[in-house]
């Protein structure tokens, strides 16, 4: 049995009859750029996480430059950032010439560790940025707290985390200003590259829009140095379908998430993920952490265990093989390897199984059972 890492062919023949006209609408329109079906989709994509303003950008990257930039970020300034999640959080930071301070995670859940952010705090701090990390909403009322007593920007990194919930309010909701990816493969995927920003606070929004368009609200009037994020008219018409099946793809990976989580509890030797009861985790991914040993052990354990899974038709997936602290673009900061031993520990021992909304109960058993099996005959 083959079990892809994730199917969007799948995907597509499940909405082919919705995204067919869609798609040729644009074309039969030539609205190739922002345009009508954009703007359906911002105000759609807004109206689903409870806030005022969506606006569209051409990536996720995009989305965390845009979120930091319209706030003010600039040379000098520092923002904080968990030090594990993908790059592209820290690039928000350095695309507005600010130094991104890490900070390491908790060793559940994995999200940015509120009890160690104060300790990173300087009087150049302006934000913090909080990864809702694999589909699971960071301690947001925590990280508030903090944000308040420092006066700081509180930041929403939500590319992973599509209308997941923290205290049954919407992602999006509890920092100024929350970016998201549309990455083919994130949990909303355009056909291509997407991202957005969305906000309650109209002066953001009308400045995001701006930054988007060369400094532009107005074809040649220019009020701001700005940048072309726009968002492509194809992207807003596939999202915009794509939206409307959200709810039920967010359950169907809750589902998947919670057969893996059946078929896994004895194995004594992984660690699975904590669902917290005040959120809705909306496994963007599902991620397992190997327990045995420490250091390259487990990291041996943890590539054995994958390359025996390929070996058998199994795709399945690094996130994230080197924290970010560790990577060679941010050595000028002079982070070592034990500065975060809880990011440096995942790296070496988490591996993410396939989910997506189509895949079945007998891949997931597939899945499940070579998992066993492979503890089982290894003695680990």
């Amino acid at each position: 049995m083959n079990v892809p890492f994730l199917d969007l062919k799948a995907q597509y023949n499940s909405i082919k009859n919705e995204i067919n006209p869609a798609i040729q609408n644009i074309l039969d329109s030539s609205s190739f750029v922002l345009g009508k079906a954009v703007e359906d989709f911002e105000r759609e994509f807004a109206t689903l996480h409870n806030v005022k303003y969506c606006v569209a950008l051409n990536t996720g990257t995009a989305g965390n430059h845009v979120a930091l930039w319209a706030l003010g970020i600039k040379p000098g300034d520092e923002v904080i950032i968990p030090a594990n999640t993908f790059i592209a959080t820290a690039w928000g930071a350095t695309l507005c010439g600010a130094k991104p301070v890490f900070v390491d995670c908790e060793p559940e859940g994995y999200n940015i560790d509120p009890s160690k952010v104060e300790a990173a705090i300087t009087k150049n701090t302006k934000a913090i940025v909080a990864v809702h990390l694999y589909g699971q909403p960071a301690n947001m009322n925590a990280l508030i707290e903090i944000a308040n007593k420092h006066n700081l920007y509180l930041v929403e990194d939500a590319a992973q985390a599509h209308y997941a919930e923290y205290e049954n309010k919407k992602v999006g909701n509890f920092g100024i200003i929350t970016s998201f990816s549309f990455y083919p493969g994130k949990n909303l995927g355009a056909y291509g590259e997407g991202g957005a920003i969305i906000t309650n606070d109209e002066q953001l929004a009308r400045k995001a829009k701006m930054l988007r368009d060369h400094g532009s609200l107005e074809k040649y009037q220019h009020h701001v140095f700005g940048h072309n994020y726009r968002m492509e008219g194809l992207q807003g018409a596939v999202l915009g379908v794509k939206l409307k099946h959200l709810a039920h793809w967010t359950e169907k990976r809750r589902e998947v998430a919670r057969k893996y989580s059946e078929f896994l509890k004895g194995v004594e030797f992984i660690d699975l993920p904590a669902e917290k009861p005040n959120v809705k985790h909306v496994y963007h991914l599902y991620v397992v952490q190997i327990l045995k040993g420490g250091g390259e052990k487990t990291k041996s354990v943890r590539d054995k265990l994958a390359l025996d899974l390929k070996e058998k038709g199994i795709a399945t997936g690094l996130h994230y093989p080197i924290p970010l602290h560790l990577q060679k673009c941010f050595s000028y900061l002079n982070y070592n390897y034990g500065d975060f031993p809880i990011s440096e520990t995942l790296s070496d021992a988490c591996l993410s199984l396939p989910i997506y909304p189509e895949i079945t109960d007998d891949q997931i058993e597939f899945v499940s059972t070579n998992i066993l099996k492979f503890f089982k005959n290894n003695n680990q």
